[in-house]
């Protein structure tokens, strides 16, 4: 099949197109302003937030499956409208029955409900829950055979969390881990594969791709700590309930009916990190 991951710089797109490649699949991405690394992976530069763009680079490809995983959290054009822009491209050329998956957020929900399956509806308090909830919408609403995954925090290979996590066992940085903070932690690995099972398949609509495991973000910090040898006794925790920083609390993304159609299996952090495996 020829794919295409758009945002194939970035952490989860970066190993989508890995497994994708080595599942046999025939692999381009694409990137806004960082280039991979290695040029022979077939990249190409675009900026979803120009239509033209876009839809010339989508007809001169000719991908059967598309997964988006790029996304910028202060800025509105790149998580609402470029998605827009993406579904309208491949609505066009429908003819040809192009796959798209769009991979969304945890953010699209407030916390109010704690638990949320495929069939809440997103109440996000935040500017960028906002813009991902607004992809969601017009996503569906241009191209209704679109998947639209949503996770929760990615880890393995040195996610983001990870490194932060690193640096605040070793002193590097100053910070503090939520004891009141929890989310659905997902191997990227595991994300992966479920995303290419999804592309693969005739399923469309709102699908949860997140772990088996509500942990909090404290908690998940002295996993990887044991995990990779930093002292855990230095990690910091706090109450975010206590600051000011905006976003909700918890957020528990309830995968079971999406793991019933998967043959992936969506292991929670307690199981992916232990020692010796990333």
């Amino acid at each position: 099949m020829r794919a295409l991951i758009v945002g194939g710089s970035g952490h989860l797109g970066s190993q989508l197109a890995r497994c994708a490649r080595a599942a046999g699949h025939q692999v381009a991405v694409t990137y806004r302003t960082r280039p991979l690394r290695n040029p022979d992976t077939g990249a190409h530069q675009l900026d979803l937030r120009d239509q033209d763009q876009t839809t010339a680079l989508i007809g001169r490809l000719k991908p059967e499956l598309i997964i988006n995983t790029a996304f910028q959290q202060d800025d509105w054009a790149s998580s609402a409208v470029a998605p827009a822009n993406l579904a309208t491209a491949v609505a066009d050329r429908s003819s040809r029955s192009i796959r798209l998956v769009h991979v969304s957020s945890d953010a699209v929900f407030s916390g109010e409900d704690i638990h949320y399956d495929e069939t809440a509806l997103p109440d996000p308090i935040t500017p960028y829950g906002a813009a991902k909830a607004a992809a969601e919408t017009a996503i569906a609403a241009i191209c209704p055979t679109a998947v639209i995954a949503r996770t929760s925090l990615i880890i393995g290979h040195q996610s983001t969390h990870e490194r932060f996590v690193h640096a605040l066992a070793t002193g590097r940085q100053d910070g503090t881990l939520f004891t009141d903070d929890y989310r659905c932690p997902v191997h990227v690995d595991d994300l992966a594969a479920a995303l290419l099972e999804l592309g693969a398949s005739i399923r469309s609509g709102i699908h949860h791709i997140a772990g088996a495991e509500a942990i909090s973000r404290y908690q998940l910090g002295i996993l990887i700590a044991r995990r990779d040898g930093p002292p855990a006794e230095a990690l910091r925790l706090g109450l975010r309930a206590d600051t000011k920083i905006p976003g909700p609390l918890d957020v528990r993304l309830d995968s079971t009916q999406t793991q019933q159609v998967l043959r992936t299996r969506l292991r929670g952090a307690s199981e992916f990190l232990v020692p010796g495996r990333d």
